[in-house]
């Protein structure tokens, strides 16, 4: 099955990992068809999504052994990414009007008093929708400018996340996605 690793902290800590590294880790350790998209960690490869959680701790022990840090990874297959994109969790005149719409990804869904204090930390330019193991962002300012950002949500949450614009995840579900 066609899997996407999302990849959290990739490059820390001064340190800057290539892609071309990080497909020649993947590949060494068994997975094919290993490619990347951007350089923010996106790794697309085959592999078993019968068990996500599994799939995740392999990658994540493979990630530190190679690179000698911890790195996050979230697991989703091309349909799950798909249904991602396709997701309309506000309006989609607020969408347009928008600066930002992004989506945080976690292992697990969000328990409702999770769910709860995401959707609290709303703000005059900042709306939240939470949808299983996704946190849809729409910001009317840019990322940058807020005062929310993946860490908020990660000490809201209290587990880590991986964050991505939009546009990023339609792009992943036009080239990868099931046919």
């Amino acid at each position: 099955m066609r899997c996407i690793a999302f990849l959290r902290s990739m490059n820390v800590r001064g340190q800057t990992v290539s892609m071309d590294y990080l497909r020649t880790v993947f590949e060494a350790e068994a997975f094919t068809r290993v490619e990347t998209f951007l350089e923010t960690g996106n790794v697309i490869f085959d592999g078993d999504a019968e068990d996500p959680a599994g799939l995740e701790r392999v990658i994540e022990q493979m990630l530190s052994d190679a690179l000698g840090y911890e790195v996050a990874t979230f697991i989703r297959t091309d349909a799950e990414v798909r249904n991602i994109s396709k997701y309309t969790p506000f309006m989609p005149a607020f969408i347009k009007a928008a600066a930002a719409l992004s989506v945080a990804m976690f292992k697990q869904p969000l328990d409702d008093n999770q769910a709860r204090a995401v959707v609290a930390l709303k703000t005059k330019n900042d709306t939240f929708h939470v949808h299983g193991r996704e946190v849809y962002w729409l910001s009317q300012t840019k990322l940058a400018e807020s005062v929310i950002s993946n860490a908020v949500f990660e000490v809201t949450v209290g587990r880590p996340s991986a964050l991505r614009g939009i546009n990023t995840i339609r792009q992943l579900a036009q080239k990868y996605g099931p046919r």
